[in-house]
């Protein structure tokens, strides 16, 4: 590749209660191998240098031995614990980041089915932009409405992009932009914004324009056991 380094920063740190199930769903088998297992593999083969894995509090031991050891992960260097929104769970993961990074890479571990294409894609762009998202186009028409469910605006389709991980971004901009999240977090709660992803962070403290990147209408987020189903015949 060249010469910048690379981190990738796993969220497993969720417990998925649209699943109403004591397993969180990254630990939900699919074809007998946890969810969180496919995403990880993909980052173990790719040309990612490191990987900080975010799981939830009293969690670690269990990932050491059943994700890391089992599977013979070797590019990841850190288990941290998550927090209480999945933006702590990101800070928490940017700070665990104690060696040479260029470029960081954030990821759901719910996400199994990315793959190299989309990652040659996403490292190309934020070498040129230092901020992009991996998405695709919406199939269906997009409603804006107001409080009281009555429609306001019906944007061009065109220009409407369903958002996935990875989110990839220099380690400068986010390192940046989540230190001045976490910093004013108490006046954002004050003012109902509400950080949803990493690119709005990105967006609201550095005021850096990011980039859309091609991903896969097959780069779903596991969060009912139909999503479970649907990886299932992806997989077959």
């Amino acid at each position: 590749m060249d010469n910048y380094r690379t981190t990738a920063i796993v969220l497993a740190a969720g417990q998925g209660k649209r699943m109403n199930c004591d397993v969180h769903k990254q630990y939900l088998l699919i074809n007998d191998k946890p969810v969180l297992y496919y995403s990880l593999k993909v980052f173990e083969d790719s040309f990612i240098d490191d990987v900080v894995l975010v799981v939830g509090k009293g969690e670690e031991e269990y990932c050491r031995k059943e994700i890391i050891e089992r599977y013979s992960f070797t590019k990841i260097r850190v288990i941290t614990e998550g927090g209480k929104e999945r933006y702590h769970s990101v800070a928490n993961g940017i700070n665990a980041i104690t060696w040479k990074c260029d470029f960081v890479f954030v990821h759901d571990g719910a996400r199994p089915f990315i793959n190299n294409e989309i990652l040659e894609r996403a490292y190309d762009t934020v070498k040129d932009t230092q901020a992009c998202v991996v998405g695709m186009p919406v199939k269906d028409t997009i409603k804006i409405v107001d409080e009281k469910g009555f429609v306001t605006s019906t944007p061009p389709r065109a220009f409407v992009w369903q958002v996935q991980t990875p989110q990839v971004f220099s380690y400068e901009l986010i390192n940046y932009s989540y230190n001045k999240l976490i910093e004013e977090e108490a006046n954002l709660l004050k003012n109902n914004v509400l950080i949803t992803d990493d690119a709005m962070v990105i967006e609201y403290f550095a005021h850096k324009r990011v980039k859309i990147v091609e991903g896969s209408y097959q780069n779903i987020k596991i969060t009912t056991f139909e999503d479970l189903g649907i990886a299932k015949s992806f997989l077959s």
